[in-house]
């Protein structure tokens, strides 16, 4: 039976990946946990068992390779192989997703984005067309689709995602505001950008009140 590894592992392993980036690009071959929770601000054993959920990697004395670390991580999220995404919404997000191209360096391609208002028909963003929603079914029956993103209204997601699953659509990546309840042979990651800036605000507030004790 395969072990489940725990979401707040997986949380930490595109930063651990992003980190083992960085220190290539310094030219550092070899790292031990110590001093890679020193640079991430984690502590070396957290750092020890979310890798030893994996094989572990490492060897006693000589610490981590960078390179193979930095590989197998990759692996282990699935870059390794390149994932086709459609934008459903090319309003001001859907059209900023298309447009950040460190997606690509990743293997995360956008190749067609869709939206329901006449006027943003054929029009590109970043060489990438802007099609109608009554093109979507001949689409995805004619192209690898592995990611739907949603960034649309929350009143019309529901029913999109409905309609994507419907079509075969296995995986959504879901910006609009509200937690979509889909098959459970559906991956869905909810994306709640106002969550995230609540959390900084609370921070703010805390840090403040504690500045005035």
């Amino acid at each position: 039976m395969e072990k489940q590894i725990s979401q707040a592992v997986i949380r930490r392993m595109p930063r651990y990946y992003r980190y083992l980036g960085e220190l290539i690009d310094q030219g550092v071959e070899r790292i031990s946990s110590n001093e890679l929770s020193q640079r991430m601000k984690v502590t070396a054993s957290q750092i020890r068992q979310d890798l030893n959920n994996f094989g572990g990697f490492g060897q006693q004395g000589y610490g981590y390779n960078v390179k193979y670390l930095y590989s197998e991580i990759g692996k282990i999220l699935g870059l390794d192989r390149q994932h086709n995404i459609i934008v459903i919404g090319a309003g001001n997000l859907g059209q900023a997703l298309a447009n950040y191209v460190n997606f690509e360096k990743r293997g995360f391609m956008i190749t067609a984005l869709f939206d329901v208002n006449p006027t943003l028909a054929g029009v590109s963003v970043r060489g990438i067309e802007i099609r109608m929603m009554d093109e979507i079914e001949d689409y995805i029956r004619n192209n690898k689709v592995d990611i739907a993103a949603l960034t649309m209204p929350k009143t019309k997601a529901e029913e999109c995602a409905n309609r994507l699953v419907d079509l075969g659509i296995k995986a959504i990546w879901n910006f609009a505001h509200l937690d979509l309840e889909l098959p459970d042979d559906v991956v869905v990651e909810n994306v709640h950008l106002s969550d995230s800036l609540m959390q900084l605000s609370y921070n703010i507030v805390s840090r403040n009140h504690d500045e005035k004790k």
